[in-house]
């Protein structure tokens, strides 16, 4: 399975207020693995921002008067994420973005027929009833640093969601038992594998070893009567012979 992480930065509230996306940030995971593929790009929304927004994320109208404009970076961000599942905290609110960004272009383009779409809020909310559930408290919960998250940024905040996602419909959450965890029972010290690092080598058993072992298991099964399997044919194949006496 290929999803996307995906956050969107925006002048404002409302996209049916003329409000336009800023900033796009994604990052891609293949079976769950992080494959170190991103997509990032700031853009010129054709309007000012909203004094309250700059607030939030930081970003500036004089720092995006020099960016492309979503007609400019609209096929290489829809081939990015074309066929991925999207993994997005609030997703109605940045879907309602991207459809009324692709609304503006041709050929019409719309999310939800080229791309399958999981809300991150959504599983928290009902993993986590009447309790916070915004990305910052959800890095609390299980141990994730987000220590760099002064201003809102959308890559940044994908990378973070990336991490939060896995944890919040992976199970368990450290391979101790008695791992440290804090007060709302999430996990210390959460650490990301680089995604360029070795892969563990793979010791395999030599012609010895595996003569040894098939010795050893024979002496177990002749202790216990036989194997289980064993056990469980012979079972079976009195009871055929029982049910079937000709």
């Amino acid at each position: 399975m290929r999803q996307i992480v995906l956050d969107t930065e925006t002048t404002g509230i409302d996209p049916s207020e003329g409000h336009r996306i800023i900033e796009i940030g994604c990052v891609e995971m293949v079976e769950r693995q992080l494959t170190g593929r991103n997509y990032h790009v700031y853009i010129n929304p054709e309007r000012e921002v909203e004094a309250e927004a700059i607030t939030v994320h930081g970003i500036t109208n004089e720092f995006l008067a020099d960016k492309p404009v979503f007609s400019e970076i609209a096929d290489e961000f829809f081939e990015f994420i074309k066929g991925a599942e999207l993994v997005i905290h609030n997703a109605a609110f940045d879907i309602g973005f991207m459809d009324a960004e692709f609304a503006r272009l041709k050929p019409l383009r719309k999310t939800g027929d080229h791309c399958s779409v999981v809300d991150s809020l959504a599983i928290a909310r009902k993993k986590h009833p009447g309790q916070k559930n915004s990305l910052d408290a959800l890095c609390k919960r299980y141990g994730v640093d987000n220590s760099n998250r002064e201003l809102h940024g959308a890559l940044l905040d994908a990378e973070i969601l990336a991490d939060v996602y896995l944890l919040l419909t992976g199970g368990q959450t450290a391979l101790s038992l008695d791992a440290g965890t804090d007060d709302n029972g999430g996990v210390d010290g959460i650490r990301r594998l680089a995604a360029e690092r070795k892969p563990l080598k793979v010791i395999k058993a030599s012609e010895q070893e595996r003569a040894a072992h098939e010795e050893f298991m024979e002496g177990l099964a002749k202790q216990a009567g036989g194997t289980v399997w064993e056990r469980l044919e012979n079972s079976a194949g009195s009871q055929e012979d029982t049910a079937n006496p000709n």
